[in-house]
């Protein structure tokens, strides 16, 4: 009988001595914790910045609006012509400066795709000609075209048309 309360001892203190490993392991979390609150807090502040950009492309992009254009043509219309200047005033904002802009031109179905890859570049390149006018430096400036391949409406009226003979812009860092 003393020797299984000796041995029940015996286990009873190595129990007791392994438990008593695992409470560094719960300081060790403790530490690791807030090891990364220090690092969520210098990320976080990494973060901000890069979240105070997006904020500010968001921000530019919101208040660009597309250029449109007539059937089979890429010359900036008079009545898009204002729509230029407000997005070239925009893009020449203080905070805007340092932002590099996408002109992406676009076309209807009609037409082949060679001729509408061509014709969307046109636009693109008509569009930057008419921002580098209203003095958006050239360099800050990018064209593509994407021809017919990115709609934004798939209907077929000549409304719809209308709405994929643009020109788009997109900000990036």
């Amino acid at each position: 009988m003393k020797k299984v309360a000796l041995a029940s001892a015996v286990v009873a203190a190595l129990l007791m001595s392994g438990c008593s490993s695992k409470a560094p392991e719960v300081d060790m979390s403790a530490d690791s914790k807030q090891g990364s609150a220090s690092t969520m807090g210098s990320s976080d502040s990494m973060m901000s910045a890069s979240d105070k950009l997006q904020q500010l492309i968001s921000m530019v992009e919101g208040h660009v609006k597309n250029v449109y254009f007539d059937f089979d043509k890429f010359n900036i219309k008079s009545d898009m012509q204002s729509v230029v200047n407000m997005n070239a005033s925009v893009f020449n904002h203080a905070d805007a400066k340092n932002l590099t802009i996408k002109v992406e031109g676009n076309c209807d179905e009609w037409g082949s795709d060679e001729y509408n890859y061509a014709l969307g570049l046109k636009r693109a390149k008509a569009t930057k000609d008419a921002l580098v006018k209203q003095g958006v430096a050239a360099d800050r400036i990018t064209v593509v075209s994407y021809g017919e391949s990115n709609p934004v409406c798939t209907d077929k009226t000549k409304a719809c048309d209308a709405q994929n003979r643009r020109a788009e812009f997109k900000v990036l860092p």
